[in-house]
């Protein structure tokens, strides 16, 4: 489905003040085990429907990758009582507009509608959830869909963070492709299909969000009516393989025939995005890349000019992270050039600490964050769910802030410390191929 924000996201924005302010909520959970979520804003008459599933790119067999992100587009074939092709049509010609999108983590499944509609997204949800029809013909369909999307996948350096994966990972299935491989969904069967959609695809797997122009009351009525006969499934388990640590630097080499100047990688892998340290690296990354006036953008772009273009991040996931410092040179710069100038600029966050000034300003920037992902209705339900099947903690949407409030000059020395080294980490060339 298409990532971009909708465009009807841009008339919910909400009344925030500079400081913030706490999102209130009601949880609950139906007698089926599924989560519910509400959240109450009367400023535009508008109202988000949405479910997030337990359910990602690292799940199911490693011989049937991607079914998460195939289950994405599958469950919009229709239901018992919506025919194929007809889900879109019901939600444009109702004023509403809808997305979905899928990570190794969890799958979401989001509507839009004016807040008289809320019924009507309420029951799009159910009827995905409790009857949807999962048949050849569009098992057929959607495979095509998904692989013309890869297919289109050609913006430059867009499979990077793919084979960093691949070479970070060697047992946990963080290795594969969230999309999964072409060859597995050609081999699945529909009776594998069903299998999934049985096992992952139950209330009990599920968080329901509705936020925006609510009555409470009403609310949990209609949810308990559509959402409370769907049967509760197998408890979902996991056990997924742990994997080994990193000892000693190693190389690898990737080919993309959609770029003409080449990249190089230095990834490490972090731990959990549920950790206080994965906060911290968030901040390492800001200090070291948050925009034009940062750490690596002044030396390396501006100064030195060694660098087209320098990045340092921190990309969080439930069981490990990856932390990858990027860079693509500039003329005769050669690709070690580069690394060496990162690792410098690591090297003296492991041995001293950041001025107070720059702390301060990591502050501020994470402050300015918080204050806008909880700017619009869209962002705060987004929030809401993902809090609760992320990481357990519905109420993180309004207290994370204080975690890196907390934090010391002296951790961020400490984390850089722990995970920033070179013999824990995977040198990446990723070079032009020719066509």
């Amino acid at each position: 489905m298409k990532k971009s924000i909708l465009t009807l996201a841009s008339a919910l924005l909400v009344a925030f003040s500079s400081s913030g302010q706490k999102v209130e909520f009601e949880e609950y959970k139906l007698d089926n085990g599924m989560h519910v979520i509400l959240h109450q804003d009367k400023s535009a008459p508008v109202v988000i429907t949405s479910v997030m599933y337990g359910v990602g790119g690292k799940d199911g067999s490693r011989e049937r990758t991607g079914f998460a992100h195939f289950f994405e587009h599958l469950l919009f074939e229709g239901t018992e009582n919506i025919g194929r092709g007809e889900w879109m049509k019901i939600v444009s010609s109702n004023g509403g507009k809808v997305n979905a999108n899928t990570s190794k983590d969890r799958t979401y499944y989001y509507e839009i509608f004016p807040s008289n509609k809320l019924e009507l997204g309420l029951w799009l949800e159910s009827a995905r959830l409790f009857h949807p029809i999962i048949g050849q013909e569009g098992v057929d369909t959607q495979n095509e869909v998904v692989k013309e999307e890869k297919r289109q996948r050609t913006r430059p350096y867009s499979q990077i963070v793919d084979e960093i994966s691949k070479n970070l990972f060697k047992v946990h299935p963080y290795k594969d492709p969230n999309v999964g491989y072409m060859k597995d969904l050609d081999a699945a069967t529909l009776a594998e299909f069903l299998a999934f959609n049985k096992k992952y695809y139950v209330p009990n797997n599920a968080t329901l969000v509705v936020a925006g122009d609510i009555d409470f009351t009403a609310t949990k009525k209609m949810i308990k009516d559509y959402f409370g006969p769907i049967p509760r499934g197998a408890d979902v388990v996991r056990e997924f393989p742990k994997e080994a640590p990193i000892t000693e630097e190693f190389r690898a080499k990737a080919y993309d025939e959609n770029i003409q100047i080449p990249a190089v990688i230095a990834a490490y892998r972090t731990p959990s995005f549920k950790t206080r340290d994965s906060k911290i690296l968030d901040m390492i990354s800001t200090y070291l890349s948050g925009g034009k006036s940062s750490i690596l953008y002044k030396k390396m772009v501006d100064t030195k000019k060694m660098a087209l273009a320098v990045q340092a991040v921190n990309i969080s996931q439930q069981d490990y992270g990856i932390y990858a410092l990027f860079s693509l040179p500039l003329g005769e710069v050669t690709l070690d050039d580069l690394i060496t100038e990162m690792d410098e600029e690591v090297l003296k966050i492991q041995t001293d600490l950041i001025s107070e000034r720059d702390f301060q300003k990591i502050q501020n920037q994470f402050e300015n964050n918080y204050v806008n992902s909880n700017s619009s209705v869209v962002g705060i339900a987004n929030s809401l769910a993902r809090y609760h099947v992320m990481y357990g903690n519905t109420n993180l949407i309004n207290s994370e802030i204080e975690v890196y409030r907390s934090v010391t000059r002296e951790e961020i020395r400490a984390v850089a410390k722990k995970y920033l080294n070179k013999n824990q980490r995977l040198i990446l060339e990723y070079l032009p191929k020719k066509k």
